[in-house]
């Protein structure tokens, strides 16, 4: 694994109410959920990104209020289309 050196303003840290460690997980996860939200990254790669499994992956993307599903329209037509 890549080691990145990021400086960052104390008061971010009290900003947030996190302490360094607790920060640079929720900006792992932030980043990740962004980027999947982008469809930049799949669901797997972004968990992978974020230092969590998939399902716990999936638990941060509701609590940051992303789907699951990034499907186009054209895409979940195509999906209900197939389902039938």
């Amino acid at each position: 694994m890549a080691k990145l050196n990021v400086q960052l303003p104390e008061s971010a840290f009290a900003a947030l109410r996190k302490d360094p460690g607790e920060f640079v997980s929720e900006m792992r996860i932030a980043a990740a959920v962004k980027w999947y939200e982008l469809s930049m990254l799949s669901q797997e790669k972004a968990a992978e990104v974020a230092g969590l499994s998939r399902a716990e992956f999936i638990s941060a993307l509701s609590r940051l209020h992303v789907s699951p599903l990034q499907y186009s329209p054209e895409e979940l037509s195509e999906e209900l289309r197939d389902a039938d």
